[in-house]
């Protein structure tokens, strides 16, 4: 027998599509407010006029305010967005392809916002704030939380604000720098999520890929040891995932030590260890940081990686995920995830 909502979607089959791309102009509304109607247009790939027209409609219904600087989500409009959440991802599949995607993963969760975040940079953005709110649900005073680096990682730090369960903890970064992009360091990410939540940090201010005498000698240094100590005292990590191609661009790695990756059949990558197809680590970076060992030991851990480019690498690394991994990513990951599945 019919459901409700199939039996709505039969009678009025445009009505799912519709509602989907209001609750998106609104949702990101929410996220990126005050914005410009052809910032929004750009953010949401979609045509400015198409983007004025419904948003003169939820501006009438008060679901949002205009003013110089931008259009704003209300009161009202957070209301209506938090109502329509279980309905909306009901009438996309969002809610089942989560279910069949943990199953498939075999981990703790799965949550998918709508999108493409190759096409559509703002995906990162609910990517993060998704991310955000697990994070919530998971900290404890106390806790020590290992972030590592990247754009979607640090989209989860710009999503974190102080609240009555992000007190008293204590940000670490992952790893130590890599490449030239400071912004997207581990450091920096950690004492963003810190600054932003109203917490402290600490940070690893060494290269990432280190010699066999450097890293031996590193190893004794007083600052390394009080890091490794908080490795193994972490509680929650929050971390990308890479393809293969990124991180080696990201390190600067020679033509020769790219063409080896791709001569082992690398395509993933997360903490150090590059992954082929079938989940088997082919090389491992020598570095001060968080192992994947104590990743898998850790009561919570938050993956973040979306676009379809990436499903490869995603589902190479999860084949060595721990079960309680919670995984934040978009419709176009998750469905070209069950495509090379199916292959």
């Amino acid at each position: 027998m019919l459901s409700l909502t199939e039996a709505q979607l039969k009678m009025l089959p445009e009505m799912a599509e519709s509602l989907q791309i209001r609750y998106r102009i609104l949702q990101m509304v929410q996220m990126l407010g005050p914005i410009g109607r052809r910032s929004l247009a750009d953010s949401l790939s979609l045509p400015e006029r198409e983007v004025r027209k419904e948003t003169d409609l939820l501006r009438e219904q008060s679901l949002m305010d205009v003013s110089r600087s931008g259009m704003s989500i209300t009161d009202l409009g957070i209301q209506v967005l938090d109502r329509l959440k279980p309905l909306v991802y009901e009438w996309s599949g969002i809610s089942d392809l989560e279910i069949q995607l943990q199953k498939l993963l075999g981990i703790q969760k799965v949550i998918i916002v709508d999108g493409n975040l190759d096409l559509e940079p703002s995906v990162k953005a609910l990517m993060g704030a998704e991310a955000a709110i697990e994070l919530e649900d998971f900290a404890h005073q106390g806790n020590i939380v290992a972030v590592t680096g990247g754009s979607t990682v640090a989209a989860v730090a710009n999503a974190v604000k102080p609240s009555n369960k992000l007190k008293d903890l204590t940000f670490i970064a992952a790893r130590g720098g890599m490449g030239v992009d400071v912004q997207m360091q581990a450091n920096t990410i950690a004492s963003n999520f810190a600054v932003n939540s109203g917490n402290e940090y600490r940070t690893l201010y060494l290269p990432e890929h280190l010699g066999e005498a450097a890293y031996n000698a590193m190893k004794e240094e007083p600052v390394v040891q009080e890091m490794m100590t908080l490795y193994e005292n972490t509680s929650i990590v929050v971390h990308g995932i890479g393809s293969a191609d990124e991180m080696s661009e990201r390190r600067k790695s020679t033509v020769s030590e790219r063409q080896g990756l791709t001569e082992l059949g690398a395509v993933g990558e997360a903490f150090g260890y590059y992954f082929d197809e079938k989940g088997k680590a082919v090389q491992r970076i020598r570095t001060v940081g968080l192992q994947l060992e104590q990743v898998k030991n850790c009561p919570a851990v938050l993956a973040i990686a979306g676009g379809t480019r990436k499903a490869q690498a995603i589902l190479s690394y999860f084949k060595n995920a721990p079960s309680q991994t919670i995984f934040i990513t978009d419709m176009a990951a998750a469905q070209q995830m069950f495509k090379i599945i199916q292959k």
